[in-house]
């Protein structure tokens, strides 16, 4: 289960890449000599290398509009511009887009035309980070992998926006104003292969309903949530990686054995309430509870097998798997329990 999950993770980070290599495999099937072609229709206000002739490079250079696209393009560089609208007209012949990145720009959703989007129909990748946009742009290409819309303005999710991405693979919505409102029980219907969620920095108060089933990263950070209602990760079991820093949970906002779930590898409850550490799986390997208010730690309390069954395991035996425990910031003095010790044999470092 565990290498299963950390082969789909090695995936995701990974994604990034993988264009490089199909871009390496274009370039060697080119005749250098064709390279005059290229680089003559090129737009004037942007770059194409030749040594990357898919790539059109028009990024920080003050453009107010995007540029007509030429037909070979698959990686379009757009960023720190000043571009307020992105129309249909530029996009005619650029059929083989797989990468957009308008990052860093004024663009509104008033500004998009309708159905621009949706027409790219081989894009994967669509970064609008850092614009104006007030709601997610919709309607938006089935083909697409990765979708970041974080620091804009967004407080509306449109009904139905996700309901074709049966390929996306990652959502980032972080340090927008979100309200929990906005996140109804059928938002992320359609988003069957989602494996990273970030919602971090906006304005929930409460965990957001139907998360995709398969989600293996889900990023809540900076909000002011204070429940984590019964049973809640039992609708997502693949969660592996958690973060909950910055929020307002109490002891009493968790359930008993809230946390105690199996796929979780990686719990980050940094800057809460806490007064005590929650009831953990012996699965989970880092912990991170620093500035919290926690004033113990009880080794034979938190272990998630009793201390005398710990003390019996071997190296490599069935013993609780953390290995990384952050406690500073809580009034904890030193030194740090021996039943902690016993339990948590594999423990690589302790910060208190």
């Amino acid at each position: 289960m565990t290498l299963k999950v950390y082969t789909s993770l090695l995936l995701l980070f990974l994604v990034n890449s993988v264009w490089t290599r199909t871009v390496r495999q274009v370039y060697d099937e080119l005749d250098p000599e064709h390279w005059s072609h290229y680089t003559s229709e090129c737009p004037q206000e942007c770059f194409c290398p030749p040594s990357f002739p898919n790539a059109l490079y028009c990024d920080n250079k003050g453009l107010k509009e995007i540029p007509a696209i030429p037909a070979r393009i698959w990686y379009l560089y757009l960023q720190n511009n000043l571009i307020e609208t992105i129309s249909e007209k530029p996009f005619v012949n650029a059929t083989h887009l797989r990468w957009i990145n308008l990052n860093k720009n004024k663009i509104t959703n008033s500004g998009i035309e309708n159905g621009v989007l949706s027409k790219l129909k081989r894009l994967l990748f669509l970064f609008l980070e850092d614009n104006e946009l007030e709601e997610v742009p919709a309607p938006l290409p089935v083909s697409l992998e990765q979708l970041r819309l974080a620091r804009n303005k967004i407080s509306r999710i449109p009904e139905g926006v996700f309901s074709n991405l049966e390929n996306l693979t990652m959502l980032d919505l972080h340090q927008n104003s979100l309200l929990d409102s906005a996140l109804q029980s059928d938002t992320f219907q359609g988003l069957n292969n989602l494996m990273q969620l970030n919602i971090a920095k906006n304005s929930l108060k409460k965990m957001p309903l139907s998360i995709p089933s398969n989600t293996l990263q889900l990023f809540l950070d900076n909000n002011s949530i204070e429940v984590i209602p019964e049973n809640y990760f039992s609708a997502i079991p693949k969660v592996t990686f958690l973060r909950l820093n910055y929020n307002k949970l109490s002891d009493d906002g968790i359930p008993p054995n809230g946390f105690n779930v199996s796929s979780i590898l990686d719990l980050q409850l940094s800057h809460n309430q806490l007064t005590k550490i929650p009831p953990i799986n012996a699965h989970l390997e880092h912990l991170h509870l620093d500035h919290n208010r926690i004033k113990s730690v009880n080794g034979t309390q938190i272990c998630p097998v009793s201390i005398d069954v710990a003390e019996d395991y071997g190296l490599y035996g069935n013993t609780p798997r953390l290995r990384y425990l952050r406690l500073d910031g809580n009034e904890i003095q030193p030194p740090i329990p021996l039943d902690i010790m016993i339990c948590f044999r594999l423990l690589q470092a302790v910060v208190i």
